[in-house]
């Protein structure tokens, strides 16, 4: 009986013990100089990252090449490309990185002391200069210890490839694999400078907005953006005949307070300029209602301090701005629209 049994699992044994074996002679460190080439697509980018040089990545990745029996990276001078069987391997490596990764912050917590380590922040361009970059210098008062990155793209930041902790977008999310938690609602004003208003005169309904001088954004994909209305309960979509085009919010907010023509503002960018009189808003009636702030991370699973302290801050500090000044004015027009 001992020797069937013996006969019988003793492929098994040694497929258990080689596999073990393989493991150890992979070495995590060589592993984890993958995972980080994989991600900032340059050597001397993971370096840094890792803290490490260039040709120590380089030593890494060859042997981790060689054990593995595969190419991994496809190189130019100017370029680093994960190959067919790379992406393989970084899909299966990832998660157990992560958990890795997970479990020291875990432990780290545990410990106490202040919170440290990166945190990687994506947010729209014009949010993120108005809104988020001024916060910043506020939670670094009181976290000295955490160290942030900032990223303002107007383009959906993607967490897993671009490694991001936490993301501020705006309008609607559908995403249901990530979370997200509204910051505060995000209203489209319609807005001109007073001189244009006393020149030109104001739009009363979207059919007047042809007759007016339109100043557009273009995302970074591209798009045009479409001025939005709400008309007796329907979401109306409006590409004016532009006067001027930027592909910078700052810009199309500066060209309308020069009187240059009207443009559909959100409210984080046109509220001061509205309290003190250098914008009036129009067409409040048809304001649309169902786009929002969102602060958004993956999940909440073993969720570092600085970042459950980042998120806390983030929302408290933002919902006391005054960032919704014609909040009122959409309110008490809106059931007037027709």
């Amino acid at each position: 009986m001992d020797s069937t049994m013996l006969n019988h699992h003793g492929p098994q044994a040694e497929e258990v013990v080689d596999t073990l074996s393989a493991g150890f002679t992979t070495s995590y460190a060589a592993v984890m100089t993958f995972i980080a080439v994989a991600k900032e697509e340059s050597f001397a980018k993971a370096g840094d990252r890792l803290g490490i040089g260039r040709s120590s990545v380089s030593r890494n990745i060859q042997k981790l090449e060689q054990q593995l029996g595969t190419k991994l990276f496809s190189r130019t001078t100017r370029s680093v490309g994960l190959t067919a069987e790379g992406e393989i391997f970084y899909e299966s490596c990832k998660p157990g990185i992560d958990g890795i990764l997970n479990a020291i912050e875990r432990m780290r917590d545990l410990r106490g002391g202040p919170p440290r380590g990166l945190l990687r922040v994506s947010s729209t361009v014009g949010f993120g200069r108005k809104v988020i970059a001024p916060l910043l210098m506020q939670f670094r008062v009181l976290y000295p210890e955490v160290s942030i990155e900032l990223m303002l793209t107007d383009t959906f930041a993607n967490f897993t490839s671009d490694g991001i902790d936490i993301a501020f977008r705006n309008g609607r999310v559908d995403d249901s694999q990530i979370i997200a938690r509204r910051i505060i609602p995000m209203h489209m004003i319609l807005c001109a400078s007073p001189e244009y208003a006393e020149q030109k005169g104001l739009p009363m309904h979207v059919d007047d907005l042809s007759r007016h001088r339109a100043i557009n954004f273009r995302f970074s994909s591209g798009r045009i953006y479409e001025w939005e209305f709400k008309v007796k309960g329907a979401l109306v979509k409006h590409a004016p005949s532009a006067h001027l085009t930027f592909n910078d919010a700052d810009l199309v907010l500066n060209a309308v307070l020069e009187g240059e023509g009207i443009a559909q503002l959100a409210g984080y960018q046109a509220c001061d300029h509205i309290a003190s009189g250098r914008l009036v808003s129009c067409m409040n009636q048809f304001a649309p209602d169902d786009r929002n702030h969102f602060l958004c991370y993956l999940s909440k699973q073993h969720m570092p301090s600085r970042m459950r302290l980042f998120i806390d801050f983030m929302l408290e500090r933002i919902r006391t701005l005054n960032l919704q000044c014609a909040v009122d004015a959409v309110a008490s027009n809106g059931a007037s629209a027709v």
